[in-house]
């Protein structure tokens, strides 16, 4: 299992990943699962994984060589040469269908599916900033103002605080904030999800990061999320005001009479001994 997010804001990019790989309760090992891809200012470009380790690695490793053929006058296509984030999205799907043709029937033989799904944003030249999440099937969809980041993974538990606090205009040292808060959320319950982790800012038009940071277990910064997040969240829940059945001096009652609905029906049975 694992989590990756990507966030694409405004200012920049926010990336995040976990490192956490298992094949079984006995089977836990610890992998990375981002990759950059830069070529000093021309691209700078982040990958993140999830699925099936050996496609991820294939697909990571293959997408620095794989080519697209644009016919006989032109050079073929690469994430080296695209002069946009799109045609590397390209590049990307194809590499991830050229593992499924190649791997895809032992794999379907042994009974294991092609499961793979990845993250892949950056920059290329004067061209805006883009992020993808590319699927199995090397299909993609791009990230927009009104769906400005993508989890692969086990996504669930770190979704609420991303849907309520992340827009377009969000600050970057905010958003990784909040990244790191919607992974300790996914840490606390699946311990298929673990340290260290990766965390990578880009601000926009520089083609280079160099906020990119290890996060491990001693982390002043990580151990300080961990401890206040889950203290305010209780803080917070116990400042919400109790249920008021009969109204009470409650300002908001639980109870309130409504013609909306019908009162819910009330079956009851007994039981009867049978001579």
């Amino acid at each position: 299992m694992t989590y990756c997010i990507g966030i694409r804001l405004n200012a920049g990019l926010v990336f995040l990943s976990d490192s956490r790989t298992n094949a079984g309760m006995d089977q836990i090992s610890t992998y990375r699962k981002m990759i950059i891809y830069e070529k000093p200012a021309d691209r700078f470009m982040v990958l993140l994984s999830a699925g099936n380790l050996s496609i991820s690695q294939s697909v990571r490793e293959l997408l620095q060589v794989e080519k697209i053929d644009r016919g006989e006058h032109d050079a073929p296509l690469t994430i080296w040469n695209a002069t946009s984030m799109f045609d590397a999205a390209r590049v990307l799907g194809a590499t991830v269908r050229r593992v499924y043709a190649e791997d895809g029937p032992s794999l379907k033989a042994a009974g294991v599916d092609f499961n793979a799904s990845m993250i892949l944003g950056g920059q290329i030249g004067n061209e805006a900033m883009r992020m993808f999440l590319v699927y199995s099937a090397g299909n993609f969809i791009e990230a927009t103002r009104e769906t400005c980041y993508f989890q692969i993974g086990e996504s669930k538990y770190g979704k609420p605080v991303l849907d309520r606090l992340i827009t377009p205009g969000t600050p970057l040292e905010t958003a990784a904030k909040c990244a790191l808060v919607s992974m300790d959320s996914t840490l606390k319950s699946n311990l298929g999800v673990g340290l260290p982790l990766d965390l990578l800012v880009y601000r926009a038009g520089e083609l280079r990061s160099d906020r990119h940071v290890c996060v491990d277990e001693g982390n002043p910064y990580f151990q300080m999320i961990r401890g206040t997040w889950g203290q305010r969240l209780r803080e917070a829940f116990d400042s919400l005001e109790d249920p008021q059945w009969d109204g009470g001096s409650s300002s908001h009652p639980l109870r309130v009479a409504s013609a909306r609905y019908e009162p819910m029906r009330k079956i009851t049975t007994s039981t009867e001994k049978i001579v």
